[in-house]
Order: structure tokens, then sequence, then C-alpha cells
């Protein structure tokens, strides 16, 4: 039982890890867009 909740716990944290990465890749793109956008008005 022990081992499941171990088990568990370690792929929660996998996971959570692997999404703050997804998200801050996003700001990323969105942020380079943004700054093309300005850069084509001038």
């Amino acid at each position: 039982m022990k081992m499941i909740s171990v088990s568990i716990g370690l792929l929660l944290i996998a996971l959570q890890l692997a999404g703050c990465h997804t998200i801050r890749g996003v700001g990323k793109d969105v942020q380079r867009g943004g700054e093309a956008i300005e850069r084509s008005t001038q």
C-alpha cells in the first residue's frame, strides 16, 4: 500500500513539473509573437 502511495505521489510531482515547463514555453511564444507585431508596426 505504501509503495502505491509513493508511486502516485511521484507521478503527480512529475506531471506538475511538466506542466510548468509547458506553460512557461507558451508564455515565451506569446511574448515573441507580441514582439513581432510591435516590430511590424514600426
